[in-house]
């Protein structure tokens, strides 16, 4: 099968699982997770996709210029502090703040270019994931990034984990539904993106309420390297 024909599969699934929790798949962004991919399959696939997802700044900055005329590029992976301006070059999007020096770098940064960013709090939802910032000290983050007037807060990103217990992958999902609820309701902002879900748990991260899935392999195949 062809890159096409594996969106147009997903696309499906994704029809289904959003019809299935009450929603339509319009409503479901598909982000393209393009590490390790070349702009070649990037262009190939990007008519069809709502954004590109890459973890890591420097590689998006190699690729970027070889991909012109594709969707929004979102940073999904880690962000160093030391990084922050140049993902802020390349990316439409930052989904990825787990901490506060980050938050205040990118503030800083974004004011002195007199532009306001997306962004997304990456929530740690999983005893074996190093990303994203504990849930204890979520609150601490919210109100900081609250306070950035640059940063713009679209809502909240997990990585489940990495476990074929449907039970336990959909826990870790309908708790950051859960955070983004009382986020909503401290903040007073819609915070309308839920990302969550990737290859093997996008259809049950849509069941718990995800408004964006980020999907690598069952687009592209098995990563390579």
């Amino acid at each position: 099968m062809t890159i096409v024909d594996n969106i147009t599969a997903v696309r499906e699934k994704i029809a289904q699982s959003a019809e299935r929790s009450g929603r339509l798949a319009s409503e479901i962004s598909l982000i393209g997770v393009t590490k390790t991919r070349s702009p070649a399959e990037i262009l190939e696939a990007a008519p069809f996709l709502d954004a590109i997802g890459e973890n890591r700044v420097q590689e998006a900055v190699r690729k970027k210029p070889d991909c012109p005329g594709t969707p929004e590029w979102r940073l999904i992976g880690h962000l160093q502090s030391n990084k922050a301006r140049k993902a802020l070059e390349i990316f439409d999007s930052i989904d990825s703040i787990n901490s506060l020096r980050l938050a205040a770098t990118l503030e800083r940064i974004a004011a002195e270019q007199e532009r306001v960013i997306p962004v997304l709090i990456g929530v740690n939802t999983a005893e074996d994931s190093k990303t994203g910032i504990p849930p204890e000290d979520f609150e601490e983050l919210l109100e900081s990034v609250l306070d950035c007037p640059h940063l713009s807060l679209q809502g909240l990103m997990t990585i489940a984990p990495f476990t074929q217990d449907e039970s336990e992958v959909r826990r870790a999902f309908a708790f950051l539904r859960d955070l983004t609820e009382r986020a909503r309701a401290s903040s007073g902002l819609p915070l309308p993106e839920l990302s969550m879900g990737m290859s093997g748990d996008f259809e049950w991260a849509i069941l718990e309420g995800s408004t964006m899935v980020r999907l690598g392999s069952v687009i592209f195949g098995e990563r390579i390297g």
